[in-house]
């Protein structure tokens, strides 16, 4: 079960997450450590002066998980092209298509094939770690001691270094000005290893970052469409505009990028606004 072994990787780290106390996998029931009720999401909008504080702790957090995660990486599901390609469908057969009913030229099929194959190849040249692939406000509590606690840690994979950053600081349920997340990005990045710092330069680290932030949108946009129409779920709609938001304002700085934003600007949006 996957659950119990990430539990006791994430124990061993000696991060915050859920204990196993008691198992009864043929039942069903686990007995597990109690970690309070006040997610990061709640605590962020309420009280936006304590951001620096949370995503510092979250950030430090994240960085034991990478460093300590080494050891268990291997034995996790690899983020492999198959799944990476898989995840950017959901934002072309969910969002375009199921929700938007809209008719892609073959122009626009080729180019949307290009572009996933960039923020593929960009995912795989990473460095990989041990990747909780859902580390954002809805999954972090608030603790008084060892701050944050980690909940959701079953779909764990070993991944791009950059993927649980982007999604912690450009989550698709809380936004922030662009240079605070940069500036909170490379707080991450003065904390990497020397070794891994004269790999990759701070530039080469934000266009990581940033194309990583992408594929990961592209997913989290078709997945709220995807929980809408198939599991009723539709209050996740609202947060599609935002998390689009953050490809758009990559293009100036992304040329590959181009195709994407003009096809979001240009037929995404406005079929969206129909759609409302």
């Amino acid at each position: 079960m996957p659950f119990l072994r990430i539990a006791g990787f994430l124990e061993s780290m000696q991060l915050s997450s859920p204990r196993i106390i008691e198992a009864d996998i043929e039942k069903g029931f686990l007995l597990l450590s109690d970690l309070g009720t006040e997610q990061y999401l709640g605590k962020l909008v309420e009280e936006p002066h304590l951001a620096d504080s949370l995503y510092g702790d979250a950030i430090d957090a994240l960085l034991v998980m990478q460093r300590r995660g080494e050891a268990y990486q291997a034995a996790l599901p690899p983020y492999n092209e198959k799944l990476l390609r898989f995840e950017l469908s959901l934002f072309h057969d969910w969002l375009c298509g199921t929700h938007l009913q809209l008719q892609l030229s073959d122009d626009d099929e080729r180019n949307w094939q290009a572009c996933c194959d960039m923020l593929i190849e960009t995912a795989q040249r990473q460095p990989q770690v041990f990747v909780h692939r859902d580390y954002h406000s809805r999954n972090l509590m608030v603790l008084n001691e060892d701050n944050p606690g980690i909940l959701d840690f079953q779909d764990a994979v070993e991944g791009p270094f950059t993927y649980d950053l982007v999604s912690l600081l450009k989550d698709c349920y809380v936004s922030w000005p662009a240079d605070k997340v940069r500036r909170w990005a490379l707080n991450y990045y003065q904390k990497l290893s020397d070794n891994t710092r004269m790999q990759i330069h701070e530039e080469q680290f934000l266009r990581y970052f940033e194309l990583m932030g992408v594929q990961r949108q592209l997913k989290a946009a078709g997945i709220f469409c995807r929980l809408n129409h198939r599991d009723g779920k539709g209050g996740y709609l609202n947060n599609v505009p935002r998390t689009l938001d953050y490809i758009i304002e990559l293009g100036p700085r992304h040329e590959e990028l181009e195709f994407l934003v003009r096809l979001i600007e240009e037929q995404v949006l406005p079929a969206w606004r129909k759609a409302e």
